[in-house]
């Protein structure tokens, strides 16, 4: 089976995932040698079932931007990437130190102020990030929690250190694919899950269940929690429909409700029932045409004035996007030393504001070198990776900076880590990067030991988004090591 790693050369400069200095990591020593025992055919069986599981189950995504149809089949790979609970440790420390400090910021920013009055971010930034909403500001939410799911995007860089890329706290997806991943390998590599001693991820839905179920303002046994979709067209409606399903709720869209009296109610074939809480998967600006966008056909009117009135739970908090705009991102780590007198565990990634007028003219200088990026989009939608770049994109893009520098930043371009996975019947490197995910409750921040790895499947990419063609692999925590 030399085959299977003959094209396995890594880049210099890359931290490997697999290798190091050429000699396999003893956490994928057991991967490794079933990998290099098992018949090159049965691998490419295994590949096929997988394959044929996604498509028969349906896991898919949307590419607004493809010519080539709406859904697709979300890319798998079944090569898992491994992590050992040492630095498991570290990275769940790190994240639930962030997530503490976020939500600090959040509550404060829509209360006292206290850190915009202090200087530790300046208050310009926040006045000018279109998702800071001032219909937020004096609304008490349930428990002091905004940020209920988080998912916190980590790289590792060319030392081997885990860095903060980005911290989505609004409407973060991706967490049905995790759980997916870990599915499939049950069925292709069952023997190695027990061997290696990996831990679950599966217990997500029962844990957000709980979470949902505490934020109802009644005082009743079951309160009514319902999924609010804008439908089948949104690019995660997949997972929309997988968490409903598992958590035993009801998948509802902004027509199957109506507000009463300052009360949400869901409309049944029986009557009207009350809501008690709302996991939404829809953006702030389109949950209420009464107080954001007119022409919303996907929320509900009156349902801001229903939160006001702490009559129902909304999950994520209204307004979390100004605490994960990308311009806010820099200061996160000030936060963490302001509100918990802490160092921070995991650091940023350098961080250019293009608003500073010596940063733009620095980035602008070497723009060959930096990944820009917008301050408010995701998916890998409106970045520009410099290296990979025409002149005529690049021209493009330093017009638009220079038309609105607030809306833009620049980080240097990183070496993301490798890890193997099996393309064309050989292992090849490719880039990746890993969101895990946290879940605030009552009684503390709880993650789910993994997360989705994200694989940027071309060669020589550093684009991990599926909505840019990247896939995912399943994450495995260990127990040891």
């Amino acid at each position: 089976m030399e085959n299977l790693f003959e094209h396995y050369i890594l880049p210099n400069d890359i931290w490997d995932e697999m290798y190091a200095n050429h000699e396999v990591r003893e956490h994928y020593k057991q991967l490794f040698q079933y990998l290099s025992a098992v018949p090159h055919e049965e691998l490419q069986n295994k590949e096929e079932l997988a394959r044929k599981l996604f498509m028969s189950q349906g896991i898919t995504f949307t590419v607004y931007s493809s010519n080539e149809g709406i859904e697709k089949i979300f890319p798998f790979d079944v090569i898992p990437r491994i992590i050992t609970a040492s630095e498991w440790k570290i990275v769940e420390a790190g994240i639930k130190q962030r997530l503490t400090a976020l939500n600090l910021f959040l509550k404060d920013i829509y209360h006292k102020q206290e850190a915009l009055r202090s200087g530790i971010v300046p208050s310009d930034l926040i006045y000018s990030c279109p998702h800071f909403l001032r219909e937020m500001v004096g609304l008490k939410v349930p428990h002091d929690i905004y940020v209920h799911i988080a998912g916190i995007d980590l790289i590792r860089d060319s030392d081997g250190s885990f860095y903060i890329l980005e911290d989505n706290l609004r409407t973060p997806s991706g967490v049905s694919y995790m759980i997916e991943n870990r599915e499939i390998t049950k069925r292709i590599f069952p023997e190695l899950l027990t061997q290696n001693q990996v831990r679950s991820v599966t217990d997500y839905p029962t844990i957000l269940h709980k979470n949902l179920v505490s934020l109802s303002s009644r005082q009743t046994i079951n309160p009514t929690i319902v999924l609010l979709t804008p439908g089948i067209f949104n690019s995660a409606y997949f997972e929309h429909t997988f968490l409903a399903c598992f958590m035993g709720i009801e998948l509802v869209e902004g027509r199957d409700l109506i507000v009463n009296n300052q009360c949400v109610y869901m409309k049944t074939t029986t009557g009207l029932k009350q809501v008690d809480v709302i996991y939404r998967r829809v953006d702030d600006e389109f949950l209420d045409p009464l107080v954001f966008r007119q022409d919303s056909m996907l929320g509900v009117p009156g349902l801001m004035s229903a939160y006001r009135k702490g009559n129902v739970a909304i999950v994520n908090a209204v307004g979390n996007g100004a605490a994960d705009d990308k311009a806010v991102y820099n200061y996160v780590p000030d936060m963490i030393r302001y509100y918990l007198n802490e160092e921070p565990i995991l650091k940023n990634v350098p961080t250019y504001q293009l608003s500073k007028d010596d940063e733009r003219e620095f980035v602008l200088n070497n723009i060959h070198k930096m990944v820009v990026k917008k301050t408010n989009e995701s998916g890998g939608y409106g970045m520009l990776m410099g290296h990979a770049a025409s002149e005529e994109e690049i021209d493009a893009y330093k017009r638009e900076i220079l038309k609105e520098p607030r809306n833009f930043i620049a980080q240097p371009t990183i070496n993301l880590s490798s890890a193997p996975c099996y393309i064309e019947g050989k292992l090849q490197p490719r880039r990746v990067d890993l969101r895990p995910y946290a879940l605030f409750g009552p009684d503390g921040i709880e993650l789910v030991p993994g997360g989705l790895t994200r694989v940027a499947l071309r060669e020589g990419s550093l684009v991990v988004n599926s909505s840019q063609g990247g896939g995912s692999k399943d994450t495995w925590v260990l127990e040891k090591y």
